[in-house]
């Protein structure tokens, strides 16, 4: 089979969706890998590493789309990737749906086989793929919120741990999944007082046994949450839906209601967002202000870390990148539960339910996709 390796467009995106390692495997397995020039330069991987791996370096994405395959990328494709994606064309990548009915009308447009690498789900209900990005950005929303709490950020001026005879900052947690929990640690680590939210008390219950005792888990209502954001100084959206979109938990009222300099940073962002006053950012600008509140709503935050965010998700997509080249789309998600699970549009019509519910889709049963 034959792999395309694009280059990613996204803002300030510098990951890379193969190492040259996981190029590596695949040549091994006789398959033909393309890569398009400086792909992996802001993961630090060069040209001549991807070559000396027994990769194809090519100049432009068009000539990769016109030969693959199978395209794997790291984030969804963006307009101007549209018209280059091929009729039964796989493309493997954080599609992330929920958020961008735009996004999901034009891979149907385009009947290509989309496979979610965030709905990838094991039997134990883990998502593989998805997790070691969930904990880049879990530690990352409390080092980033640390930052923006500096009075030369806007922020109130608070220490995130506080000093001896000082209050610490105080962070609440709305999600206790693999987002929330890697919060919960940074912050708990750096002294703050934390509170975290989830309404599943088997999961509340474990994180109470296994997190600091700086943290406090609570089952979360309307009420409280809006009780507690009057003192919080971080407040972080980490709720998940696998494939669907994110509920709002936090409504605009309640932001505003937050102390000046408090910081928002909702995590869930890429999957629509759980705060009712976040809207999609990027590196470049980051961040934007509602009522003296600073919201940092980028939906690629590993891409800032893409030193150790692309050997993570190398590391967790190339057993399933291997099965995909090795067998074909079909005889994958036949053999392979986890696979199918992520399976979400084939050749123009909608097979994941949750998304054929966010957008109102018809839904073709996923096993007469995969007998056509």
């Amino acid at each position: 089979m034959i792999i395309g390796v694009p280059k990613e467009i996204k803002n300030r995106e510098f990951r890379v969706s193969m190492t040259p390692s996981g190029v590596a495997e695949l040549i091994s397995r006789k398959h033909q890998v393309l890569v398009q020039r400086d792909a992996g330069l802001g993961s630090g991987f060069s040209n001549e590493a991807y070559t000396a791996a027994g990769a194809s370096v090519i100049d432009h994405a068009e000539a990769i789309y016109a030969q693959a395959d199978l395209i794997i990328k790291v984030k969804e494709p963006l307009p101007s990737e549209y018209s280059l994606i091929k009729e039964g064309q796989i493309v493997f990548t954080y599609f992330h749906f929920a958020s961008s009915e735009e996004l999901t009308k034009a891979m149907i447009e385009r009947k290509a086989i989309c496979i979610a690498y965030e709905t990838i789900q094991k039997a134990d209900h883990s998502l593989p793929i998805l997790t070691p990005m969930s904990e880049v950005a879990g530690r990352m929303s409390i080092q980033i919120a640390a930052h923006y709490l500096e009075k030369g950020n806007g922020g109130s001026g608070k220490l995130m741990g506080g000093v001896p005879g000082v209050k610490p900052a105080r962070v609440l947690i709305l999600g206790g999944g693999v987002v929330g929990t890697q919060a919960a640690k940074m912050a708990a680590g750096l002294g703050a007082e934390v509170v975290l939210m989830d309404i599943n008390l088997s999961r509340l219950r474990y994180l109470a046994d296994v997190l600091p005792a700086n943290v406090t888990c609570l089952y979360p209502t309307k009420s409280l949450i809006g009780e507690y954001l009057l003192q919080t100084d971080v407040l972080v959206g980490a709720v998940l839906i696998p494939g669907g979109k994110a509920p709002v938990l936090a409504s605009r009222s309640m932001i505003e209601s937050m102390p000046k300099g408090s910081v928002v940073i909702d995590v869930a962002v890429d999957q629509g967002g759980c705060i009712e006053t976040c809207k999609p950012t990027s590196h470049e600008h980051p961040i934007f202000l509602v009522k003296d509140v600073i919201h940092y709503c980028v939906p690629n935050i590993p891409g800032a870390v893409p030193a150790t965010s692309t050997n993570a998700l190398t590391n967790a997509s190339l057993p399933y990148l291997l099965q995909l080249a090795d067998k074909g789309w079909k005889d994958a998600c036949k053999q392979s539960g986890e696979i199918q699970k992520g399976l979400s549009i084939v050749k123009g019509k909608v097979v994941d339910a949750m998304l054929a519910k966010t957008f109102q889709l018809s839904l073709q049963d996923i096993t007469e996709s995969l007998d056509e």
